[in-house]
């Protein structure tokens, strides 16, 4: 399902995976790195351990007042470069400055 939305993604088809999650870098030029926390269940210990993932994504000068702790929605769309396959749809929640902390709950 294409979703479409009047926040500055400029006709980049928005398609495939909606994903959401916290602001780690600002520092590439239109572009920001997000960590999305989840959890992974190892079966013979019947537990689970935290992991994480950083992902690329471009951001449209509509975006200009992103900070680092804010989290984001991010959607697929075509590859842009090397890394960035995704595109920050909305800004959901601002946050604090706590970088590699876990926030899964």
């Amino acid at each position: 399902a294409v979703v479409s939305t009047q926040s500055g993604h400029y006709g980049r088809g928005i398609r495939g995976r909606l994903l959401r999650g916290t602001v780690r870098s600002l520092k590439m030029k239109r572009t920001l790195t997000i960590r999305r926390d989840y959890l992974h269940y190892i079966k013979k210990y019947n537990r689970f351990e935290k992991r994480h993932k950083n992902i690329s994504a471009h951001v449209s000068p509509a975006f200009l007042d992103l900070k680092t702790g804010d989290t984001v929605l991010v959607g697929q769309c075509r590859p842009l470069s090397k890394t960035v396959r995704f595109n920050v749809l909305k800004v959901i929640a601002t946050g604090g400055l706590d970088k590699k902390k876990f926030k899964k709950f």
